[in-house]
């Protein structure tokens, strides 16, 4: 048994039995019901107005998720939005207007919407069927701005987006730039003026700037794709641009970048063990805030003395949790403020600049009792070719973790990584007697550009070895019941779990596949059209069919094309209208196993995408997975 890990999982155990404040040991949680942990919060997703005088969130409306309206002095909300088919997701306010995207049954071609505050003048600003809206920049704190934003629209070829202005009461659209050079991306310095774009050749982005509107673009850097280049923000003089690098490093580090020059002015930090991942740029101000990346969990540097003041405050009142500024107003008098951990969602609080007091407006899931929850617990351990694999465990509350079942979760992507926050998935889990695992496996970002590579090409193989391993080491702590394993994910982890039954096909007692890749070759021919400019890039990292080298090793990796192998019962879930997993990644995984008599579950939602949005589809789709795993595991709680 590996000492330091043992001794880990020891303090673990210890902290879950002994942290409750009234009797000083933790009980074993009650078993919630299912929709104590998947229900819509009564609110989410808070934004405060730019006068601060209203701030706004998202709320349950006849079963989905709607934007409502509140004077900040005020206990009463008016809804503004009305979609009675499918949640709205993001949202924000734009002067004195609240803009939001929506799609159609899931297909991701956004359309953007805007409305007054009081829910009147809704107006249909990029009505086009087919076609999806990006936004490039919304020009939040640009005087003369509030009523425009820079959009990218696909209209005249589905591949690229051309940059327009668009007027958010009427409208209108101002065409910005002809993209007939098909820019894929495009940044804006603090006035609001395009002055970089960048083209990629599938694996290479090239990067054009132009010292202003009026001037042509001309190349400025060329990156593989596997090197980082973003440009966070300008300076205050417009002039040198504050960037996030890895080049010639591991880690992606911040950097002032001359662009006359092209070159790096100088490092302005780094962190030795991650990626750093966020930087906020004060633009009314004009300074460097502060960035951010994640280790075991989020840290944050503050440049700004103003800034450090507002997050030393925060930490101060809210230590032992997460907190963040997530919302503030023009003149930085108010601000919305969002503390939460892996026991709580996160409560919502007004915050005042001037006297530093919070005041709490929303639990928007009262009925999640923090004490009822399982910890989530870093940890990490070694794979088979001496990689360090970090993840995350969480056992079930003040339950001996000792010949537990288990649910193995990888993330999707592949390209993401888990952190430390609330996971209603994993939380529920817990809650049903289970141990879960999740691995950020090589290929995993955050991690630096070593680590991140390693997964190129190695789907189904040193990823799921990473995966695999991930097991062996529960087995070996004693924790896991060999008998009593599952494997569940969703997109690439649902991809996962099809390469775990099918190629560890003794590993695991039930496997849970959500909108996951199980050809290979299917896939590849079925992305959506505005990912065809990074096909090459994919090509790179994953295969590409047409080289015959790799063809045959994605005909290896491809669980379709090993359905004999299959003995683990399955449950399938997917949307008919996905556009990133086609809804024939699912139906030949089914078809290929009822005709050899593996048990399998499948489940279609044909008003939905990747993912389950909408409410009662999220709840069929929890309660048929709860009474699989209960079927096949005999967790006892």
């Amino acid at each position: 048994m590996n000492k330091f890990l043992s001794s880990a999982l020891v303090i673990l155990f210890i902290v879950s039995c002994n942290a409750g404040k009234d009797t000083g040991k933790e009980e074993p949680a009650p078993l919630l019901d299912m929709k104590t942990f998947f229900r819509n919060g009564e609110k989410a997703t808070f934004r405060i107005s730019p006068d601060g005088n209203y701030f706004s969130y998202r709320a349950d409306f006849n079963g989905k998720m709607n934007v409502f309206v509140q004077k900040a002095t005020d206990t009463t909300a008016v809804r503004v939005t009305n979609d009675t088919l499918r949640s709205i997701g993001t949202y924000f306010w734009k002067g004195d207007r609240i803009v939001y995207m929506q799609d159609v049954g899931g297909d991701e071609n956004f359309q953007l919407f805007s409305v007054k505050p009081d829910g009147s003048d809704l107006k249909a600003l990029t009505p086009f069927a087919g076609v999806r809206t990006d936004i490039i920049d919304a020009l939040h704190e640009i005087q003369g701005k509030e009523k425009e934003m820079i959009v990218g629209i696909n209209k005249r070829s589905r591949e690229y987006f051309d940059p327009y202005l668009i007027n958010i009461e009427t409208g209108a659209l101002t065409l910005l730039y002809d993209n007939r050079e098909n820019y894929t991306g495009w940044a804006t310095d603090n006035t609001g003026a395009i002055r970089l774009a960048s083209k990629t050749d599938g694996v290479n982005v090239t990067w054009y700037y132009r010292s202003d509107e009026k001037q042509p673009f001309t190349t400025l850097i060329t990156t593989s794709f596997k090197e980082t280049f973003y440009i966070g923000a300008f300076d205050s003089g417009n002039k040198n641009m504050y960037v996030l690098t890895n080049m010639g490093r591991d880690k992606i580090t911040l950097v002032e970048y001359d662009p006359v020059s092209k070159k790096e002015i100088k490092e302005i930090f780094s962190t030795p063990d991650y990626d750093l991942a966020e930087l906020t740029y004060d633009r009314k101000r004009q300074v460097l805030a502060s960035v951010s990346w994640e280790a075991e969990k989020e840290k944050r540097h503050l440049f700004d003395p103003e800034w450090k003041a507002v997050y030393d405050g925060l930490y101060k009142k809210f230590e032992g949790y997460q907190a963040k500024v997530i919302s503030y107003n023009d003149e930085r008098t108010k601000a919305v403020v969002w503390a939460g951990s892996d026991r709580l969602p996160g409560r919502y609080y007004l915050y005042d600049f001037k006297t530093g007091q919070f005041r709490e407006v929303a639990n928007p899931f009262p009925w999640i009792n923090e004490k009822q929850m399982a910890h989530m617990q870093p940890v990490s351990y070694t794979s088979r070719d001496g990689l360090t694999i970090n993840g995350y465990l969480t056992l079930p509350l003040a339950v001996k973790p000792e010949n537990l079942p288990v649910v193995i979760n990888p993330h999707g992507g592949p390209w993401a990584r888990d952190g430390w926050y609330f996971n209603n998935e994993i939380q529920f889990l817990a809650n049903r007697g289970y141990v879960v695992l999740q691995m950020n496996f090589r290929g995993s970002t955050g991690y630096g550009r070593k680590f991140w590579e390693a997964g190129f090409k190695e789907w189904g193989k040193k990823m799921q070895d990473d995966i695999t391993d991930g097991v062996a080491w529960l087995i070996k702590e004693g924790i896991a019941d060999p008998q009593r394993i599952a494997i569940y994910g969703a997109s690439y982890g649902g991809y996962a779990t099809l390469a775990g039954v099918a190629f560890t096909p003794d590993l695991y007692a039930a496997a849970v596949d959500y909108v996951g890749v199980s050809n290979m070759f299917t896939f590849m021919n079925t992305i959506p059209p505005y990912w065809k400019p990074y096909l090459e890039q994919l090509h790179e990292m994953v295969g590409n069919p047409g080289n015959p080298a790799d063809s045959s090793m994605l005909a290896d990796v491809s669980p379709a094309l090993h359905a004999d192998k299959i003995k683990t019962p399955l449950f399938i879930a997917q949307g008919a209208n996905d556009p990133r997993v086609n809804i024939a990644e699912s139906d030949q995984m089914v078809e290929a196993l009822r005709s050899r008599g593996v048990e399998v579950e499948y489940m279609v939602k044909h008003d939905e995408g990747h993912g389950f949005y909408n409410q009662d589809n999220q709840y069929d789709f929890y309660e048929a997975m709860e009474k699989f795993l209960e079927k096949h595991l005999k967790a006892k709680n």
